[in-house]
């Protein structure tokens, strides 16, 4: 080879070598979009706006909110699969969009696990079973043998048929061979003062929803749907402890399409796992009832996919099928 292109094709492996590590170097060059499937207010949206401004501060660019409600996160999904995978619009969201929807809805359009790529995971949120204070139980144990006890006639309200407190309310019936009366509600809104009143004797919700009235003596909180003990309830039992594949929670993390590059989740699983570590996130976000993750993309993967079988298989024993 002539020395004049050896120096020509040497120069041209500097330049390429040069861009590739400028562009790891400078990402992200503009603002970050979310995209979250659900509406404003509610338990992702809450989350990826307060670590969603940290993020921020620490990248040096905006992070952007779109809410995009509607078909258990379709609507959002949809609009991500019309975008180009370039590190710059993702979604956040809870696990419900890829566990739970295609379970209850018979025409998803797409696939969750060839279209989707989970990207970090950020955070988990428990949710606890509670009775009212006249129901005659003050332990799992307790509940448990008052259900077997009276079969059919201890009802348990949820946030609505085919969600994942609904789920959970049949896992405990498979797990614990009881039989509760299911009583959907719109959301904890809802089910929670519908408890508190008595009107149903028990519920599952998240504890924000419940301190309260905790705190009040209204109601009782007797277990966490969780394999383990919740740093946000110390105190609190887990029903799943001892039991196999029996660990209810809804997993929040960044949801992008494959062929992401690896320089964005790169960027933001470092960056992401060093805000979920600051004291002052930890504190907001168990506030709202959320323990921090701050894992990459395998974790998150790994998670969401036993997180899906788990539900798959509670629905079929259940007999829950799409409509």
């Amino acid at each position: 080879m002539p020395f004049r292109a050896i120096v020509v094709l040497a120069l041209s492996l500097w330049s390429l070598f040069s861009s590739l590590t400028l562009a790891a170097d400078t990402y992200p060059t503009r603002g970050i979009k979310f995209i979250v499937p659900y509406a404003v207010g509610g338990l992702p949206d809450s989350v990826i706006r307060r670590v969603g401004q940290r993020l921020s501060d620490r990248i040096g660019q905006p992070v952007i909110i779109d809410n995009l409600p509607g078909g258990g996160g379709i609507v959002a999904g949809q609009a991500l699969l019309g975008l180009p995978a370039d590190g710059y619009t993702f979604i956040f969201s809870d696990s419900a969009m890829l566990s739970i929807t295609p379970l209850v809805f018979s025409k998803v359009p797409y696939d969750v696990k060839k279209d989707f790529l989970p990207i970090s995971y950020i955070a988990k949120a428990p949710f606890f079973l509670a009775v009212n204070t006249n129901v005659p139980a003050k332990s799992l144990d307790e509940f448990i043998g008052l259900a077997k006890s009276k079969p059919g006639e201890i009802s348990c309200g949820s946030s609505g048929e085919g969600s994942l407190h609904h789920l959970t309310i049949e896992a405990m019936q498979i797990s614990f061979g009881i039989k509760l009366l299911h009583v959907p509600y719109k959301g904890t809104g809802q089910s929670v003062p519908a408890v508190v009143a008595g009107q149903v004797d028990c519920v599952l919700a998240a504890m924000p929803s419940l301190s309260g009235f905790v705190a009040t003596d209204r109601i009782r909180v007797l277990a966490s749907a969780s394999a383990n003990v919740s740093p946000l309830a110390p105190n609190i039992k887990p029903m799943g402890q001892g039991l196999k594949d029996f660990d209810y929670a809804f997993l929040l993390g960044v949801i992008g399409k494959p062929g992401t590059p690896q320089i964005a989740m790169d960027k933001l699983n470092a960056e992401f796992a060093e805000i979920m570590k600051e004291t002052d996130i930890i504190q907001k976000l168990a506030l709202i009832g959320v323990e921090p993750i701050g894992q990459g993309s395998e974790a998150f993967k790994k998670a969401l996919d036993m997180d899906a079988e788990s539900l798959k298989n509670t629905a079929k024993k259940a007999g829950i099928t799409p409509k």
